[in-house]
């Protein structure tokens, strides 16, 4: 999929807010400046979300709540995560069973630590635009595509 600036980029984020629940896992990679944050803004936004939503890169773990948002999100930025232990520090196990995670920065986990997340890639493209490509797990393909 091709998101042709930052607005579309928002914008798809949005079109998620409409399929995601509690237990969902959306995973985010991409280069720095590809556009995770943007896509996370714009379902947060959706969601509900008054103003926008700042990055987590320095609090690791961001959490929203109704009524603030119209379910729990947890956005999580993992940049600053060094070892993959230090991820069951954050609580994050026990609270995908009730909250939407946004991850970004999922490979500082490990290949297999979400196997259930709708995987989202994101690259710059010569021209300015972002790629987006997919990897949709069982519990999303009645969901995808937007």
């Amino acid at each position: 999929m091709r998101l042709a600036d930052p607005q579309a980029t928002e914008a798809f984020g949005a079109s998620l807010a409409t399929l995601v629940r509690p237990g969902d896992v959306i995973t985010l990679q991409g280069t720095l400046g590809a556009g995770k944050t943007s896509i996370a803004r714009g379902l947060l936004a959706a969601l509900g979300l008054a103003g926008e939503a700042p990055s987590p890169s320095f609090a690791i773990v961001q959490p929203y709540a109704p009524p603030e948002v119209r379910l729990p999100v947890l956005h999580v930025d993992l940049y600053r995560i060094d070892d993959p232990h230090e991820i069951e520090e954050l609580g994050l196990d026990e609270a995908e069973r009730e909250s939407l995670l946004l991850i970004e920065w999922p490979e500082r986990a490990g290949p297999d630590y979400w196997p259930h997340a709708l995987a989202l890639t994101l690259t710059i493209e010569p021209d300015g635009g972002r790629g987006l490509t997919a990897r949709v797990p069982a519990g999303w393909e009645r969901r995808w595509p937007t």
